[in-house]
């Protein structure tokens, strides 16, 4: 299970679990995501990683998220060009309040284009 929000479903955003504590988010990527450089917006990137990492923390029964970014980091490596992006997301570990996620964010030609990490709250 995955939580579902209308601005991911709005991105049309699709979603594959790896293991219980990792996902596979795909974006596929529209003309307006492409900044006046001709690479994808770094914010389009940013948000990919932060629906990757908050989604390694399965949702409650409800489709309900249970934790919240309380840190985002996010280093970009390559200007991605692309006809979609694949976010790699894992715990790291998880503990009572906090949890600490990775993802790796990859273009169409599996080059990596972008790595993050977050500290999530657990609510």
């Amino acid at each position: 299970m995955f939580i579902r929000q209308p601005f991911d479903e709005f991105l049309d955003m699709s979603y594959e679990r790896i293991s219980e504590n990792s996902v596979k988010v795909t974006l596929p990527i529209q003309p307006l995501f492409v900044n006046s450089v001709g690479v994808i917006h770094g914010g389009v990137i940013a948000t990919l990683a932060d629906v990757a990492l908050c989604n390694t923390v399965a949702p409650d029964a409800d489709g309900k998220q249970k934790v919240v970014t309380v840190d985002l980091n996010v280093t970009f490596l390559k200007g991605a060009k692309s006809e979609f992006l694949t976010a790699r997301a894992f715990a790291v570990k998880e503990g009572r309040n906090i949890t600490h996620a990775d993802c790796i964010i990859h273009d169409d030609q599996d080059h990596v284009v972008a790595k993050a990490r977050a500290i999530l709250f657990n609510q």
